[in-house]
């Protein structure tokens, strides 16, 4: 067919659309189990997903999918550990195990740190994907936005609490599921017309040393957000969030593995430019209706995850001080420490910083989870006692990608 881009196009819309409705619907929109999925999935899966893929094949090529399949069991290994936490821990009767309270403690601190960075880092790439399609299209411009994006939650959070933002979340969801599930058949079906016409690209690996593995531990902040399960106690019980960050996981994974793999074997890597916006350039041959979607994507994602996550650190700060340090507090301490790191590190830094922050706190988690298992004098204390020195060893040597 002469002109692909152009049905592809039509194929993308009308898959994204289909999607959409899906996910609207009654059976499925008001599902309680569909409910505790979509809210680790959808941290999962947030734009740190059209990230990876150009970063994966520029570095590992044809290998990419066999990396992302190892990024995605480490992270499954540390939500084992929360998973093992959510059904022993929040068990223990007041006043036992106070040693494995005071590690949950510390692990909570981490967490709060750990939600500043990737408010910062969700906000970022919202920066950036806004200025994408501009004339403005350079760093300082997608930090001036990032950073009024900042000041507007930290402010609006100040004043009002950012339970009102928080409502646009189902609707981002939506949006950003339906939009990657277009960009997914799309590449399906980009994938078909070059099979028929010139055939795969091969793209080699860069040589493999400890830069590459390092750099692998620098991109563990792109398939977080499953611990979100951890703190939904107050909506559903632990069989259910069990359950669901499983799920969640799952069906990640396999996005994720679908998604290295087109991107290694439809474009030439050599080709890709090196900023966070690269996805924008590369899909643009597979429909020219991608690229806005995409930043549509990218803008509902981050500003929904950034408003969760700032909501989620002010909450956990005010717990922690046992309410001495009101909520509100908390945002303006994330939007502070957000404009700081905005301007003082690029994106693919702060990814890394980002990942650093949560290995520290999945390295937490897995003592916690560690210890348990010993007192319960169960075998898995010996892999969530690997997963704590894993957890280190990422946060000591991630690097970034840029």
């Amino acid at each position: 067919m002469e002109h692909p881009e152009i049905w592809i196009s039509a194929i993308v819309v009308g898959c994204a659309a289909v999607m959409a409705y899906g996910l609207l619907l009654p059976p499925v929109s008001k599902s309680l189990i569909w409910r505790a999925t979509v809210t680790p999935l959808a941290s999962i899966i947030g734009s740190g997903f059209l990230v990876l893929g150009p970063i994966l094949s520029r570095e590992y090529g044809q290998y990419a999918p066999l990396v992302m399949l190892a990024l995605c069991a480490v992270a499954y290994g540390f939500g084992s550990a929360i998973r093992f936490n959510i059904s022993h821990f929040e068990s223990l009767p007041e006043g036992q195990a106070n040693g494995i309270r005071t590690l949950e403690a510390i692990s909570s601190w981490a967490l709060a740190l750990a939600y500043i960075v990737s408010v910062t880092y969700y906000l970022n790439l919202l920066g950036s994907f806004a200025v994408s399609l501009t004339n403005a299209n350079e760093r300082v411009f997608a930090r001036l936005v990032t950073t009024a994006v900042l000041i507007f939650i930290g402010v609006f959070g100040l004043r009002h609490g950012l339970k009102r933002l928080e409502d646009l979340e189902e609707t981002a969801v939506t949006i950003k599921l339906a939009i990657i599930a277009g960009l997914l058949i799309g590449m399906v079906v980009y994938l078909g017309h070059l099979l028929n016409t010139s055939g795969t690209v091969h793209n080699p690996a860069q040589p493999f040393g400890s830069a590459s593995l390092f750099l692998v531990f620098g991109l563990v902040i792109c398939v977080q957000g499953f611990e979100t399960s951890r703190y939904l106690g107050k909506q559903y019980d632990a069989p259910t969030r069990i359950r669901t960050m499983k799920l969640a996981q799952w069906i990640a994974t396999g996005i994720y593995l679908v998604y290295a793999a087109l991107m290694a074997f439809s474009f030439d890597a050599s080709t890709m430019g090196t900023s966070e916006t690269a996805i924008i350039d590369v899909t643009h041959v597979v429909a020219p209706v991608l690229p806005a979607m995409l930043v549509a994507a990218a803008l509902a994602a981050q500003f929904s995850a950034a408003v969760a996550d700032t909501a989620g650190c002010g909450g956990l700060i005010s717990e922690l001080s046992r309410n001495r340090v009101p909520q509100s507090i908390g945002y303006i301490v994330v939007t502070i420490g957000g404009v700081l790191l905005t301007w003082t590190a690029d994106v693919f830094e702060i990814i890394a910083y980002a990942s650093r922050a949560f290995a520290i706190y999945y390295s937490m988690q897995s003592i916690v989870a560690a210890r348990l298992a010993a007192s319960h004098q169960s075998a898995w204390a010996f892999l969530y006692g690997i997963l704590a020195i894993l957890g280190i060893v990422i946060a000591i040597f991630g690097i970034p990608a840029g």
